[in-house]
């Protein structure tokens, strides 16, 4: 069975979800051009926070894209927790200053071990 690549898999999401490229950039951020290139197979290895922009958009699991992608297995790696921190930075950014607050005290109780 041939491997699986990238661009087919994120082709495959978008067609599927009935957007076009230029709907992609409009609720990502991410160029179409640039969307096209990775649909594409020009593009292999896209920054990941790209990557996890477009697995929210699509519904897909956005550790699978990094594995597509050549990022590695599933491990926590020193590359995998800078692209993890990459991931979370650019979503912090993306909430409200409330929501912020609310996810840096959420983390706050974790480190004390209070749970969730």
């Amino acid at each position: 069975m041939p491997r699986r690549r990238l661009g087919d898999v994120l082709k495959a999401a978008r067609e599927e979800s009935g957007l076009t490229l230029r709907e992609v950039e409009a609720r990502t951020g991410v160029k179409n051009a640039h969307v096209s290139q990775l649909e594409n197979n020009v593009i292999t290895k896209p920054d990941p926070a790209m990557l996890f922009a477009l697995a929210e958009l699509y519904g897909l699991d956005y550790y699978e894209l990094l594995e597509l992608a050549g990022y590695g297995e599933r491990q926590n790696t020193p590359g995998r927790e800078r692209q993890r921190m990459s991931v979370a930075l650019r979503t912090m950014g993306e909430l409200s200053p409330k929501e912020q607050n609310q996810v840096l005290d959420f983390i706050a109780r974790l480190k004390r071990g209070d749970g969730g």
